[in-house]
């Protein structure tokens, strides 16, 4: 099983959440790259821009979401609204480079 996002450049994307996840990049052709992690994340490449918030995004788990925010900035994320915590832990919602949303989630302690 994988999960598929389309986008402009799908090496970039790739060289991203490989980061993020801590595992290596694959490169098929300059249309498809992917990384292998829980589930294999493969980026195809389209004309059309992204458009709108994705219906579907990823939360990844991780010891330390101020941590784990600052980190994927630095790697060309950005933070999309302010940390927030509950009862069940806190998380960060996130954009990858090319607007992607996904979560940085952390247990409560």
């Amino acid at each position: 099983m994988q999960l598929v996002f389309d986008c402009a450049d799908p090496a970039m994307l790739a060289a991203f959440w490989g980061k993020l996840l801590g595992v290596p990049p694959v490169d098929r052709d300059p249309s498809w790259s992917y990384v292998d992690g829980p589930v294999r994340i493969a980026f195809q490449r389209v004309p059309e821009p992204k458009i709108g918030k994705n219906r579907v995004h990823l939360d990844i788990d991780v010891s330390d979401v101020a941590a784990a925010a600052a980190m994927a900035v630095t790697w060309g994320a950005a933070e999309n609204g302010p940390l927030q915590t509950d009862a069940q832990g806190a998380f960060q919602v996130m954009r990858d480079p090319e607007g992607n949303e996904f979560c940085l989630t952390q247990p409560p302690s």
